[in-house]
């Protein structure tokens, strides 16, 4: 039987780790614990997906629930399992007691769901004490990822919770990161849920969840990602988007994954199905077919889980125009451009204020530009400012040479003192988190805001310093007017579209790392003719003569430009 943290060893005397847990564990509505409950139909969509079906032998599996909540997957597996092992005269405390896992963490939950299975257990024909007996062994209540489990699960199903690193205590997620080699960046807790629940896996075995699917495309899902693809395989992916999956509305993009502890094979893909028992049932029964029909709606491709890079799931003429713009084209920076993100302060009210106001010396300020200046699709500034700590050369400046700055700063030393990169550094306590370098206010560049519906690209002729919900471009070799109407069209949308993940209401997010993946030619191979022509158009609204100009810059045939029209909804 698996034993709780607090009694476990190897924890003795750890007593602020024994803490963490232990206010996780009683603390916390279903927000802060990541508890998002998902419908009965999608549950046994999933338990079918994974093969844990009544007609199986599920007396010999040993299935997993690494967050079981209120019971909903946990509960219709053991349904399922009961069932089975009724068919076979398999319904004993030995036959079951070695079939099921499940831990939870949140206490009164524990409890609460614990008497619904008891109850359960008793109602199919067990006895009381063979019910307590079962739960007992299968019912743990501790944290997942630092309880001693063992390891061989046929199954691993469930709804990983999706909790932020800032809700989880900073010991306990240096505890995380300890163990996991998956959390990289701002990956969220269910990206070592995943990693944990893959290394307990028997050979052969499934993992069966149903969670964001941003690990996929972003940044902080490239460890995980890694480890799939070398480990590995990624066998049905079902994009939920839009899809009434859960009790409550959610934000990010929620797909259903099936991880086999296998190598290689092909991913069978589908999105969006419909939520009713039968439509889902059909549809399982062909994402498992040992074969699929000519006449299928499910797509099978090859080579999805390339390593650390994107991985690209829908959009399958996209993709293909994209590895043909790739396969001939530079990627943007390296034709002589450089994406970057405008400043974080870490203390806003502290270094932003009106301009003309902040009281230091002129050359200890600059004016900025913010998100909600450009939302009319050019800069209109409102009168805001920075207070810059940093020189010229990118280095903090002495404080005894600028008296006002040295004021300023001092009145809101408290304010800065409390910041992580204050601690970190206290010589360096009145920096902004960003440096910040002076000379990019004065260079014309692009500023496009980090999540927008549609791509958003105006132009700055280089009077302001972006902020830091404002990622920028600038060019050495590229003229900028032109290089804005290429932003503009449709194959940048294109990009982005195809490697971010999304946001609630279809939003795209213009992210650095997203920007990056555009490629374009380089400027020396772009005929005046052509100059000309995007120069003009950088700015209009007439969307198909500006991808008809960008169709000729790539090359684009017909079918290709009707296809970017497509995608920006030309």
């Amino acid at each position: 039987m698996t034993v709780s943290l607090a009694l476990q060893p190897a924890f003795l005397g750890l007593c602020p780790l024994r803490e963490a847990v232990e206010k996780l564990a009683t603390d916390g509505g279903i927000e802060e614990r990541g508890a998002i409950f998902t419908k009965r139909e999608v549950v046994e969509f999933i338990l079918d997906l994974t093969g844990y079906t009544e007609d199986a032998p599920l007396t010999g599996y040993r299935l997993l629930e690494p967050s079981f909540g209120d019971g909903h997957f946990l509960l219709p597996a053991i349904d399922r399992l009961l069932a089975a092992a009724a068919r076979y005269g398999k319904l004993s405390f030995e036959a079951l007691a070695p079939a099921i896992r499940a831990v939870e963490l949140h206490r009164s939950t524990f409890t609460g769901t614990r008497a619904l299975l008891a109850k359960t257990l008793v109602q199919s024909g067990l006895s009381q004490q063979d019910a307590a007996g079962l739960c007992d062994v299968w019912l743990v209540q501790g944290d997942f990822l630092l309880s001693d489990l063992p390891k061989g699960f046929t199954h691993v199903i469930g709804n990983p919770p999706y909790v932020r690193q800032e809700s989880i205590p900073d010991i306990l997620m240096a505890e995380y990161r300890m163990r996991f080699k998956t959390i990289y960046d701002r990956a969220d807790i269910y990206v070592p849920f995943i990693e944990r629940s893959l290394e307990l896996l028997a050979q052969g075995g499934k993992l069966g969840f149903i969670c964001a699917d941003r690990w996929m495309k972003n940044k902080y899902g490239k460890k995980l990602r890694e480890l799939v693809s070398k480990n590995y395989a990624l066998t049905t992916y079902v994009n939920m988007y839009g899809v009434d999956a859960f009790h409550a509305e959610v934000s990010a993009y929620p797909a259903i994954t099936v991880i086999q502890k296998a190598r290689g094979g092909k991913t069978r893909v589908f999105a969006r199905p419909a939520i009713d028992a039968a439509s889902l049932k059909s549809l399982a029964t062909e994402l498992t077919a040992p074969a699929l029909l000519k006449t299928s709606v499910v797509r099978e491709i090859e080579d999805v889980t390339a390593g650390a890079e994107p991985w690209v799931l829908d959009s399958f003429d996209e993709l293909a125009l994209v590895r043909r713009i790739e396969a001939q084209f530079p990627a943007i920076e390296d034709a002589g451009c450089k994406v970057g993100i405008g400043v974080a302060t870490g203390a806003d009210k502290a270094f932003i204020g009106d301009f003309d106001s902040l009281y230091v010396e002129p050359s200890r300020k600059l004016p900025l530009v913010m998100t909600r200046d450009i939302l009319e699709g050019h800069v209109a500034w409102r009168g805001k400012g920075i207070v810059n700590p940093f020189g010229d050369d990118g280095k903090l400046v002495d404080l005894h040479e600028f008296p006002k700055l040295r004021a300023y700063l001092e009145e809101r030393k408290d304010q800065l003192l409390g910041r992580h990169v204050a601690e970190k550094n206290p010589r360096a306590w009145y920096r902004t988190i960003d440096r910040i370098y002076p000379d990019l206010t004065y260079r014309q560049k692009l500023l496009i805001p980090d999540i927008k519906g549609d791509a958003s690209i105006v132009f700055e002729e280089g009077k302001f310093y972006p902020h830091h919900n404002l990622y920028f471009i600038t060019s050495d070799e590229w003229d900028v007017h032109a290089l804005q109407a290429v932003m503009r069209s449709g194959i940048a949308r294109l990009f982005v579209a195809l490697y971010c993940t999304r946001m609630r209401g279809g939003y795209l997010r213009f992210q650095a790392q997203y920007l990056r993946k555009i490629r374009i030619p380089k400027w020396s191979d772009v005929s005046a003719e052509l100059r000309d022509k995007l120069a003009k158009y950088a700015q209009t609204n007439d969307r198909h003569s500006l991808n008809e100009i960008v169709s000729e810059l790539y090359g684009l045939s017909l079918a290709e430009l009707k296809l970017i029209e497509r995608n920006t909804g030309a």
